[in-house]
């Protein structure tokens, strides 16, 4: 009975193996960046940067309809437009980088809201913001799983530059060349990643899948290569539990996803050693003398 409930969904029904698929390269791409993310203390751009896909991608939808190219297209310009006017804002004005980037990010989200809302249905606003994991075609699956095998080797080429970044920007600046393609770079995946995630959960829960798997690994562990492993089964199994309450409780695919997710979070949050209630079971008395 439980097997048929786990495994008969995924055998029977095409849709549901592909949203596994689609779940398996968003957890193999995405998810090692929002780890990155994480550790540069950059998890709120990342949201920021979610959002600031969709005027692109609404405006690809507003000249072609729902076409995988031209909202692909337009969503990765949009979200590097935002970026580089974000930081050219903050190095030639008196705000922050993360100022300009909420700022950047209202811009967008309302723009982009508005375009869709100009010829669309409420049906295709709710696509865009909130995805169609269930719905994924060839194109989708294969445009995800491209951005993923990208994404792993530009990761294992950048490893060493990003690792030292994320401890030490300014060491790295002053013993290497690589620190600008390192930071561009990463950024350029963090937008695809985004675009890639955009298809399956929408602009508005993209950064999701990113993030709460990042968050529970790190309260786990410490070592970064195990950091990332956990992280990448933390997600894959909140998108097999996702699709699976979605098959049997009839709710939506993508905030289940995230919901499983999210569940997996607070739970390493109370009870994981970097958690709330782990970090004190873990403390130890001092010996008085």
């Amino acid at each position: 009975m439980i097997t048929d409930a786990l495994f008969t969904p995924f055998s029977d029904f095409e849709f549901m193996r592909r949203g596994l698929a689609g779940c398996l390269a968003l957890a193999l791409g995405a998810t090692p960046v929002g780890v990155f993310l994480l550790l540069r203390r950059m998890s709120l751009m990342g949201d920021a940067m979610a959002h600031a896909i969709l005027p692109g991608a609404a405006l690809g939808y507003l000249a072609f309809g729902l076409s995988l190219g031209a909202m692909t297209l337009g969503g990765i310009i949009a979200g590097l437009v935002v970026a580089l006017a974000a930081g050219l804002v903050a190095r030639s004005s008196i705000l922050k980088e993360d100022a300009s980037l909420a700022a950047f990010y209202l811009l967008s989200i309302a723009t982009g809201v508005m375009i869709v809302s100009l010829r669309g249905r409420n049906l295709d606003l709710l696509h865009v913001l909130f995805g169609s994991v269930l719905a994924l075609d060839d194109n989708s699956l294969l445009l995800i799983s491209a951005i993923s095998t990208l994404t792993l080797f530009a990761l294992a080429l950048l490893y060493r530059p990003l690792v030292i970044e994320c401890f030490d920007a300014a060491f790295l600046r002053s013993v290497s060349g690589t620190s600008p393609v390192a930071h561009y770079g990463f950024l350029v995946l963090v937008v695809l990643n985004l675009v890639s995630g955009f298809h399956a959960l929408g602009t508005l829960m993209a950064v999701g899948i990113m993030i709460l798997p990042a968050a529970a690994a790190r309260l786990w562990v410490r070592r970064l290569p195990t950091m990332l492993a956990l992280a990448i089964l933390i997600a894959l199994a909140s998108g097999i539990g996702g699709l699976l309450a979605s098959f049997h409780a009839d709710v939506p695919a993508g905030p289940a996803i995230i919901l499983a997710a999210g569940a997996v979070y607070l739970l390493s949050l109370a009870l994981a050693p970097g958690g709330m209630l782990g970090a004190r079971l873990e403390r130890r008395p001092h010996l008085e003398s």
